[in-house]
């Protein structure tokens, strides 16, 4: 993804930047890739096992605006530990690009938790209009699976779960999309692509997609005990108001 610089200024320093903390899987490199282009400034943004690196050329007081609003308009869900900072001469950047992510062996790098589905996925999941209308497996840039789906860092799709769901067109489009919010969302899914869900009784498949989530929801009202497969094992669902069978999970 590259963004062509308009006019060549003078005086142009550059910067080398290492961020530390949860920057991987919240959204950074976009946010970052748009700040870059908003404020005319040339380089690169790429994670790497020890968190993110950005290389920039711009004015003076450009990079230090931009160092001010990196810190200021982050992502909400990232978590800023520490900034690196070396000024050097200015490396002669045409545009602004994602690069691939680096590995470095032995480095460390802390993963953002699972997050709840936010206002906007929640919007689009009961909108029958759209795509992804009752999609169990919706995320965004701003929600969704992250420590859960996670095999290896840095944080980028093939090292996760969702390496095996190639894209259909529509969601990489989204996902190469610097304006979409679900640009470089690694858990990007829909239903063409993406997981899919059944129900089984007695190894035998019931039910699949929102059917069978319908059906999960009357047998638990009828005091039926599901058990949902997760990625680390199976969670025991039932009503929490039926005391008979609340009593039946507990032995």
């Amino acid at each position: 993804m590259k963004k062509e610089s308009d006019g060549v200024m003078v005086n142009r320093r550059g910067l080398s930047i290492h961020v530390k903390g949860i920057v991987q899987g919240v959204g950074f490199r976009p946010f970052v890739y748009n700040l870059a282009t908003r404020m005319r400034v040339t380089g690169w943004v790429r994670n790497t096992s020890a968190g993110v690196d950005i290389e920039i050329d711009g004015e003076p007081e450009t990079l230090k605006k931009f160092l001010t609003l990196l810190q200021e308009e982050k992502p909400k869900l990232a978590k800023i530990d520490q900034i690196d900072v070396k000024e050097h001469p200015a490396n002669g950047f045409r545009f602004f690009e994602i690069l691939d992510s680096e590995v470095i062996p032995e480095a460390f790098q802390p993963i953002s938790p699972d997050v709840c589905i936010c206002d906007d996925c929640l919007r689009e999941l009961f909108d029958p209009n759209d795509r992804r209308y009752l999609y169990p497996f919706i995320n965004c840039t701003n929600c969704g699976p992250r420590f859960t789906i996670i095999k290896d860092i840095p944080y980028d799709r093939p090292n996760t779960t969702m390496a095996t769901f190639e894209m259909c067109q529509d969601c990489r489009e989204e996902y190469n999309n610097p304006l979409d919010r679900r640009f470089h969302a690694q858990p990007i899914a829909c239903p063409v692509c993406g997981p899919k869900i059944w129900l089984e009784i007695g190894n035998e498949v019931i039910r699949s997609g929102h059917a069978a989530l319908q059906l999960c929801k009357q047998m638990l009202s009828e005091g039926k005990i599901i058990a949902i497969k997760g990625l680390g094992g199976f969670h025991l669902s039932c009503d929490a108001t039926n005391r008979e069978a609340v009593s039946r999970l507990r032995e």
